[in-house]
């Protein structure tokens, strides 16, 4: 938020109150990462850079990749224009965020594994959710032997917390997709499994690859 306008909200709130009430509910409906894509795209079409640098960071929180905003302003080219377009890139470029950085396609990155905890003392039925290396996962010990779920809903990439487990049951919050922790396979309101991680124990503790 500009100066100018919290001077305004606090000079004025019972004016600017009925704004922010408005754009509030505009959003209700959207899905977090399709309401930051907007977002991004409006602080590009009023060339406001301190936005652009908030929402880009808000929209990268919520789950949008760099392919995926560049394509929203891409999109949007009929309203922005190429001089906004090539303005908002010079903004973001210079934020150095590691998100827009190009790599070589010669040369991927090679899947790491991870040491989340160790395996000795876990009861058969037991899930946690672990956070390592900047990535949070579920861990479950079925009957079958271990499994490493990423947290995000194969939907929308919404990050599903430890507490929407009930029983076997992990429930998404965003649009209620339902998967079963024993095996990510999804149960309900959707079609698609958790993503699992390859994992094995070493020296008595469990990894997990990616």
């Amino acid at each position: 938020m500009s100066d100018a306008l919290a001077y305004l909200v606090k000079a004025r709130p019972e004016a600017l109150g009925h704004y922010f009430a408005f754009l509030k509910d505009c959003g209700t409906r959207l899905d977090p990462r399709t309401r930051s894509l907007i977002s991004v795209i409006t602080k590009v079409h009023a060339q406001t850079e301190r936005g652009l640098k908030q929402y880009l960071k808000r929209a990268l929180d919520d789950g949008c990749t760099a392919e995926e905003i560049l394509d929203a302003l891409l999109m949007a080219f009929p309203a922005l224009g190429l001089a906004r377009i090539v303005w908002a890139v010079d903004v973001i470029l210079a934020m150095q965020l590691p998100q827009f950085a190009l790599h070589s396609p010669q040369a991927p990155a090679e899947p790491e594994w991870h040491d989340l905890l160790p395996a000795r003392g876990w009861r058969v039925g037991r899930t946690r959710r672990v956070e390592c290396a900047g990535r949070s996962v579920f861990v479950h010990r079925s009957a079958a032997g271990w499994h490493v779920y990423d947290t995000r809903c194969p939907h929308q990439a919404t990050q599903i917390p430890e507490l929407a487990l009930a029983g076997d049951t992990l429930t998404c919050p965003r649009h209620g997709w339902q998967f079963d922790i024993r095996d990510g396979a999804c149960k309900a309101h959707g079609d698609r499994p958790l993503r699992e991680w390859p994992s094995r124990v070493s020296g008595g503790r469990l990894q997990a690859l990616w």
